[in-house]
């Protein structure tokens, strides 16, 4: 009896704070109790280590939405994941773990346990062999789950209802991903970009996206963990001068515009307008400037085409011929800075 004392002496100092009940002929504990514990079926102890789980749980933070696959068992953990840790008939065991940068969980008395890559279920194994390694318990029954999951999110942003970081434990569909966004916008243009991966100096995939029409083959391309997703904005024309409501117009209707659809959405020409002197200012990427005269009658009347306008043209109505000869090309340029933006 005496050298069974030593033996528990000895334990109690290596488990920190638990005492071990052992019994003769046995060389692993039966159970591990709270030191001040009164037996092992205290209805304290239990509602103690129940307490302490669910400070534990309700002290994490918030997982955001997440897109979940289908098929549950191909899960694999990841560094960052929260884990549910369920360790049947031993409450002081289950709790919630956090998988470390190395890919490891830190369990009491059992130290690291390498989980990473592993699925739920081959994580449950292993951690039910680590209790066996350690002579912790004699046949474990462990139940993993995930509470939260770590690192592994696509980020979307522009024209969205709710930009921000979408948990993505899988491949998705891009169309899976915008609905998980709330959707485009009515401002967004007839094109997404998709940065694969976070290399920076990548050029992004450029998807044609229609808001009006099906988009089978744009919905069905796969976007993965660390991708990020950006809906930029539609072009925007400027209407300046002799009109009714001069400004910018966003480009919507998948960023088709012309001369005359923007005439009529600026509430069209003004009573002293010189609509002789319509001009389409467009600016090309090399930093030249071309310079397009048009004829107001002929797109009134029906007779001329009106012209198809690309983001950033500028359509300009001056007030008279005079001020149509002293406009410059650069003096109306300059002028879009504080044009007013309108969405339609």
């Amino acid at each position: 009896m005496a050298t069974m004392c030593k033996v528990i002496m000895a334990k109690t100092k290596i488990s920190r704070g638990l005492v071990l009940l052992l019994l003769p002929g046995l060389t692993v504990p039966l159970a591990i109790l709270p030191v001040g514990a009164q037996s092992l079926g205290s209805a304290s102890a239990a509602t103690a280590a129940t307490t302490s789980n669910s400070k534990g749980s309700s002290s994490a933070p918030s997982a955001g939405p997440t897109i979940v696959p289908k098929d549950l068992s191909e899960l694999r953990i990841a560094p960052g994941d929260l884990l549910s840790i369920a360790v049947y008939d031993t409450p002081e065991f289950t709790n919630s773990y956090r998988v470390d940068q190395a890919g490891d969980l830190t369990i009491p008395l059992c130290g690291k346990v390498r989980v990473t890559g592993l699925t739920l279920t081959e994580a449950a194994r292993q951690i039910e062999t680590a209790f066996k390694d350690s002579q912790i318990l004699v046949q474990p029954q462990v139940s993993v789950d995930i509470q939260q999951y770590g690192g592994q999110y696509v980020t979307v942003l522009g024209e969205v209802a709710s930009p921000g970081r979408i948990s993505l434990i899988a491949p998705t569909k891009l169309g899976d991903i915008l609905a998980e966004a709330g959707g485009v916008t009515a401002l967004a243009g007839a094109h997404i970009q998709i940065r694969h991966g976070s290399d920076e100096t990548a050029p992004p995939e450029d998807v044609p996206y229609s808001r009006s029409h099906t988009n089978g083959a744009a919905a069905l391309i796969l976007v993965r963990p660390g991708d990020s997703v950006v809906v930029p904005r539609a072009g925007i024309v400027y209407v300046l001068g002799a009109v009714n409501r001069p400004g910018g117009y966003v480009m919507q209707e998948d960023g088709k515009l012309n001369v005359a659809e923007a005439l009529a959405l600026s509430g069209g020409t003004a009573m002293q307008a010189s609509t002789g002197g319509l001009r389409v200012i467009r600016r090309n990427p090399d930093g030249s400037v071309l310079d397009f005269p048009l004829s107001y009658n002929g797109i009134a009347k029906g007779t001329q085409t009106p012209l198809m306008l690309q983001p950033q043209d500028i359509v300009y109505v001056p007030m008279s011929k005079v001020k149509a000869a002293l406009s410059s090309t650069m003096g109306i340029i300059s002028s879009i800075s504080t044009a007013a933006i309108y969405d339609h």
